[in-house]
Parts: C-alpha cells; sequence; structure tokens
C-alpha cells in the first residue's frame, strides 16, 4: 500500500502546483473513517481507497480525481456526508465523490437491473464529468485484483461477470487498452477457469519451445527498420489468454490452429515514420491481404491511433504489428485519462458523440435487458468508416446497414427512411455497408420506422430507437382498438356517458389519459366489469359475474361431484366443442377439445369421457388473425368484434412480415357458434388476410 507521502510526491512529481495540505488532509480524512473496517483479504479498508489514489496518479490526474479516489467509499461505507466532503474539499470534490457514490448505492438491485441501472448512472454521470468514470474504473480494477480473496464463488462470478459485460467495454470506449486488457484478464480467469488454465499452460510450452523467439523477431524487425534509417523501439508480447481464447470462439478453431499469437509494436519518432515503416515491412517480408488497417488517418471514435497489420514471418508464421508515435502510444494505453485537460476544461475530440448516442439510447430503451443488450451493442464491435455525400465521415460497427447509418446521423432520419443509394446505386436497406461506402439516404414524409428492421440492424442506437416507435405505433393502435370496445361497455351502463364521467372514472382507475383507459381496454388488461363500475359505481351490482378465464362456472356433464377441473390453454375449449378430460393422480381434471394435439402427451393420463352441461355457456376462444400492415386495420377488427357483442380477453402480435400482421386474439364468445360467426365476419373483411382458429 502507499503511504502517505509517497502518494502525495507523486502527484507534485507531475503538478507541482498541486495543493499538498489538501491532499494530506484527504488521506487522513479517509484512514480515520474507514477506521478498523478490513477487507475480505484481511487488509485494512483505506488500503483500497489508497491504491485506487495510486492508478490516478498513473494516469497523472489532477488532484481533485486523486482526492476523489480516496474519498470514494466515505459517504456509502462510513458517516461522512456529502456535505461534510464538500465543507473539508470543496464542491468539485464533494460532486465527484456523490457521482461515484450513486453508482455503488444499487449493489443489492437484482443482477439485470442492477447491471442495467450501473450502466444508466455512468452514463449520465460521464455526461457531467468523465471523472467520475476515471474513478470507478479504477476502483472496479483493484476490486478485480483482489476479487481471489472473496471466498463466495457465486459473487465472484458476479462480480466478474459484470466486469466483462461493462465495465471492460467502457475502459475500451474511452481508450484505456491497459485497464481493459487486466480486467478482461483477471474476469476470464474466474468466469472460464478450466479454459483460462489450460491456454496459460500452452502458452508456458510454447515459451519452453521456441528459444527465445518473440525476442528475435523483434530484433529481426527492429534491424529491418534501422536499415531504412528509421530510429525505433521494437517490443514483442504474446497474447493475454483472453485474447486467445475470444478468437479460439469466434473463428471456431484449436489452440494450435490461432496462427497470429504473438503481438509487436513499433514506435517510431514522427507520423511519416510510421508510414515508411510500414512500407518497409511490407517489402521485407509477406503482409497479409485484409489485415491491414489505417487508425491514424481514421482513428477509433475513442480517439485511438495505430497502423496495424499481419505479416507472414518464417516457416509461414503469422505475426501481428502495431506501428505508432511515443505520444499515439500513450494517448492509445490511457485514453482520455491520458489528455484530459482538466486546468484548460478542453474535452478531448470524439468523446461527446459517442456518449449522446449511448444517452439516448438510456432514453429509448424499454427495461432493463434491453438497455443492456442496446448499450452492449454500442460499445463493442469492429468499426467501419462510411460518409455522407457532403464527406461527413461516422464510424459504424461491422454489419451496419444504411438504417443503422441513418440513425446514426440522426435520429429522424433513422425514422424517415424509405430507401437507400451506396456509392450512388440504389441498395436494399439490410445491404452490409463497407469500409468507404458513400451513403444516401432517401426519406420519405410519413414513413415509421419498421419491426422488420430489427431482423438486421447492429447498432445499440438503431435497435433502441424502432423498438420504441414501433411500441409507440403498436399502443396507439390497441388504443384505437379499445376506443371501440369502450363504446360497446359504455352502451351498457344504465346511463348517458359524457367527459364528466369518463374523467371521474380514469380517477377511480387511477390513471391519467383517455388513451390509458382505451388501451388497457384494447389490450385486454382490464374486465369489462371494473369499466362499467368505474364509470357508474354500484351499476354492476345486480349483474352476475363474469367467469374468470381457467374459473368458468359453466357446468359439464361426466364429473364425479365436487372434482375440480379447468379448461385447457393449448385448445381452448369453447362449448360446442366435442370434449374430454385428462387427470393425474391428485391432480384437477383439465378439459380439452377432442383434436387437440396435446392429447398425444396425455398417454399416462386417466381419460374422461365428458360433455358441456345446461349451464354451459361463456368461455374464452383464441384467435390467430393476420391483418394488412396498413392503418387502421387493428381497429377495423376491433370493430368486427365489438358488433358481434364479444369481449377481448388479451392481444399479442406474433409475428410482423411486411406487408402483412399477425396476431393472437383471446375472444370471450357464448359458444362455438358464436366464436364461428365471428371468424366468418373477420375473414370477409378488407382487412384481414387470413383468420383460423388455434
Amino acid at each position: 500500500m502507499l503511504r502517505q507521502y509517497e502518494l502525495v510526491e507523486r502527484v507534485l512529481d507531475y503538478d507541482p502546483d498541486a495543493d499538498e495540505a489538501m491532499l494530506n488532509r484527504a488521506y487522513v480524512y479517509t484512514v480515520q473513517k474507514h477506521g478498523s473496517q478490513t477487507r475480505a483479504s484481511g487488509d485494512p479498508y483505506f488500503s483500497h481507497p489508497v491504491e485506487v489514489a495510486g492508478l490516478m496518479t498513473d494516469l497523472k490526474l489532477d488532484q481533485s480525481t486523486v482526492m476523489t479516489a480516496l474519498l470514494h467509499d466515505t459517504v456509502e461505507d462510513t458517516l461522512a456526508t456529502i456535505d461534510e466532503i464538500e465543507t473539508n474539499f470543496g464542491p468539485d470534490v464533494a460532486r465527484l465523490v456523490d457521482g461515484v457514490t450513486k453508482l455503488s448505492k444499487i449493489e443489492q438491485m437484482p443482477e439485470n437491473e442492477r447491471a442495467a441501472e450501473n450502466l444508466r448512472k455512468f452514463l449520465l454521470a460521464m455526461s457531467e464529468d468523465i471523472r467520475v468514470l476515471l474513478v470507478k474504473l479504477g476502483d472496479r480494477l483493484h476490486n478485480m485484483r483482489t476479487l481471489h480473496f472473496i471466498k463466495n464463488p457465486e459473487k465472484r462470478q458476479r462480480i466478474a461477470r459484470e466486469t466483462m459485460d461493462i465495465y471492460a467495454p467502457l475502459a475500451e470506449r474511452v481508450g484505456m487498452y491497459e485497464y481493459m486488457r487486466e480486467m478482461q484478464l483477471l474476469a476470464f480467469e474466474q468466469l472460464e477457469p478450466e479454459a483460462y488454465a489450460t491456454i496459460n499452460h500452452r502458452l508456458e510450452q510454447l515459451r519452453a519451445q521456441d528459444g527465445g523467439q518473440v525476442d528475435a523477431i523483434a530484433l529481426a524487425i527492429k534491424q529491418a527498420l534501422a536499415e531504412a534509417g528509421l530510429k525505433v523501439e521494437v517490443s514483442g508480447r504474446e497474447k493475454h489468454p483472453y485474447s486467445i481464447w475470444r478468437k479460439m470462439a469466434e473463428r471456431h478453431v484449436s489452440f494450435e490452429q490461432v496462427t497470429d499469437i504473438m503481438a509487436f509494436r513499433v514506435v517510431t519518432e514522427s507520423e511519416d515514420d510510421c508510414y515508411r515503416a510500414m512500407g518497409v515491412l511490407h517489402t521485407t517480408w509477406q503482409f497479409l491481404p485484409g489485415k491491414f488497417k489505417d487508425y491514424i488517418s481514421t482513428p477509433k471514435t475513442n480517439g485511438y491511433k495505430s497502423l496495424h497489420t499481419s505479416l507472414m514471418y518464417q516457416n509461414s508464421m503469422r505475426v501481428e504489428v502495431q506501428i505508432r508515435t511515443r505520444e499515439m502510444h500513450r494517448l492509445n494505453e490511457f485514453g482520455l485519462a491520458a489528455h484530459w485537460a482538466y486546468k484548460q476544461g478542453d474535452r478531448p475530440d470524439g468523446q461527446v458523440g459517442w456518449l449522446r448516442d449511448l444517452i439516448e439510447i438510456v432514453d429509448a430503451s424499454h427495461d432493463a435487458e434491453e438497455l443492456l443488450e442496446h448499450t452492449r451493442l454500442a460499445i463493442y464491435q469492429d468499426r467501419i468508416f462510411a460518409f455522407t455525400p457532403k464527406g461527413a465521415l461516422f464510424q459504424l460497427p461491422k454489419g451496419a446497414t444504411p438504417v443503422d447509418f441513418a440513425f446514426a446521423v440522426h435520429t429522424d432520419l433513422g425514422a424517415q427512411t424509405v430507401g437507400a443509394r451506396i456509392n450512388g446505386r440504389h441498395v436494399p436497406l439490410r445491404t452490409q455497408l463497407a469500409n468507404g461506402d458513400v451513403v444516401e439516404i432517401i426519406k420519405g414524409k410519413d414513413a415509421e420506422p419498421q419491426l422488420s428492421w430489427l431482423g438486421f440492424v447492429v447498432t445499440g442506437k438503431a435497435r433502441a430507437a424502432i423498438r420504441r416507435a414501433v411500441r409507440l405505433r403498436e399502443r396507439a393502435e390497441i388504443a384505437d382498438m379499445g376506443r371501440k370496445l369502450f363504446s360497446d361497455i359504455a352502451d351498457r351502463v344504465p346511463a348517458r356517458i359524457g367527459k364528466k364521467a369518463i374523467g371521474a372514472a380514469l380517477e377511480r382507475l387511477e390513471m391519467e389519459e383517455d388513451d390509458d383507459l382505451y388501451y388497457a381496454i384494447g389490450a385486454g388488461q382490464i374486465a369489462d366489469r371494473a369499466v362499467m363500475e368505474a364509470l357508474v359505481p354500484g351499476c354492476t351490482a345486480d349483474i352476475p359475474e363474469k367467469p374468470e378465464w381457467g374459473k368458468t362456472s359453466v357446468s359439464i356433464r361426466g364429473l364425479t361431484a365436487g372434482v375440480g377441473y379447468t379448461l385447457a390453454e393449448c385448445c381452448h375449449p369453447i362449448p360446442g366443442d366435442r370434449i374430454v378430460g385428462t387427470r393425474r393422480s391428485g391432480e384437477k381434471v383439465e378439459v380439452h377439445a377432442i383434436d387437440c394435439h396435446e392429447l398425444a402427451s396425455g398417454l399416462d393420463q386417466d381419460w374422461i369421457d365428458l360433455s358441456w352441461g345446461a349451464r354451459a355457456a361463456g368461455a374464452v376462444g383464441r384467435l390467430r388473425v393476420t391483418l394488412y400492415d396498413r392503418p387502421g386495420t387493428l381497429a377495423e377488427m376491433a370493430g368486427i368484434c365489438a358488433q358481434n357483442r364479444c369481449n377481448v380477453k388479451n392481444l399479442a402480435q406474433t409475428q410482423l412480415d411486411h406487408p402483412f400482421t399477425t396476431y393472437e386474439i383471446d375472444l370471450e364468445v357464448q359458444d362455438l357458434a358464436h366464436l364461428n360467426r365471428v371468424l366468418s365476419a373477420l375473414r370477409a373483411s378488407d382487412a384481414v388476410a387470413q383468420a383460423e382458429r388455434i
């Protein structure tokens, strides 16, 4: 653990103007507040914030960030308060500590929610000050270094998975590759211990056999460049086990088939020397076509710059070489942390654009799982570069389509997309873009995002926006259907229903707008009886309750007195169907239609010959209805149901295959004849392509 004077000396070494007294005060404060608390390793707890502060000095960050690292756990784990932090250390440090603390207050949440909420708070906090992320990444890196001390294997796995899914990709996204690599390696050791051990063992065997081959190749590269008059530094290393394992998984190959296990870095004096060095290497050894990447002329979104190439060395050995200047190397290893100029208030180029996209994804995502999916898509993946007709450059994941490109330019442009031209030629919207493509988006004034686009878009921003638009459109259509059904319900109430009565009903149902009520009716979320009672309290007192699905009071002949039963949900039998019962010992009788496919799997059950009794009226039938995908068709289907006096119990979209949309709809009907009348009416409608009973 760093001693107090060592930490202060580190800061003063790169920032002579730092407030030494303030740094000393923060160190003493965290030691006093954490007191006798200990970590799983048995070390004093304050050793953790001190080590995180040391990581911040490695990045040469300002004293406010170092003090935030020292204090980042005091509010969460001790009696300290943000007000106390502000009084002692100023508003800037208090704001940063508060930002880091908020990220830590969600450890007790369910796993997916916790991960998603972590990410949500990260993105929002990052939009205010990137230093919150830098401290939290340092916090997570040190926690991963000591993860093996935690005895609970499930907790270790959870922390490792969260690190692999969120923290390592975020470190990559802000260009902190050293942090990313170490986090991935430590998480991989916990998540795939057997694979980790096996790959490490194979690497040890290679080291024992190669006789210093890495050093020999590095020397050969340096000599070739020196003969061309270039002054360079060359270093070689094996790729770490997680990188090798991921290549094995992606390419579906064995360890022996991974040919580019060795990677070499060439550090030059200038940018011109980078290109000269590349030329020398390509003329000395055969390079692999398609493996050359120029991240100097077109840097990655996080600012990463380098030339990448792969060469065929002796005996057909494939080696990867990265070529960069000294300054590029410094920025590449520590990303935004390396060139975040706090004193000048400058922000590095490129940070605002991708961060704005991530914030937009947070707003558009519907739930925790969706947010995680979209942000993983936005954080991961190799990049390609495409241009607008005016020459504006956009970076996108490999496999991106014109729809992804349109949403990257602007959400409104993506929503209005109807077609695209790539390099002047009309192409289908699902066409994958290639590096250097010029993409022109054709838009329509009344166009809307299509659900089918989710089958080919790859960016999180596009997926989030499409899903949001489709949800809003579906909600509007279901509300239109509910509005028609509401008219039918209102006709059954013994009073004239006006705006005042609807307003009072909304209050009783704790809803805000008419559309909320119409949507609830259309989606089958509220029963007719509840709506009637909300409109005119007491009006349903003399109306017998309709049975709930699965608890129907219809009588069935053939059952022993007192024996319970349920109507099977696989075939939804209704009065008029020929029925049979099945029962296992100690369970209720399950009533099926005689032609139900599920009966074939019930051969080990007792079969009971049944028929409908005298009170057999009222049950739920399920239909599959395919509508033409155009405005108003869903509302027309609802109108047909209302005209035939049947109640919609549930509605779900199951398939969208333009120009058709398929729904499954549960209808409360009197009997088989009633259901057949509804089917006939649906089949006669111009809005309906196909209708059948399930």
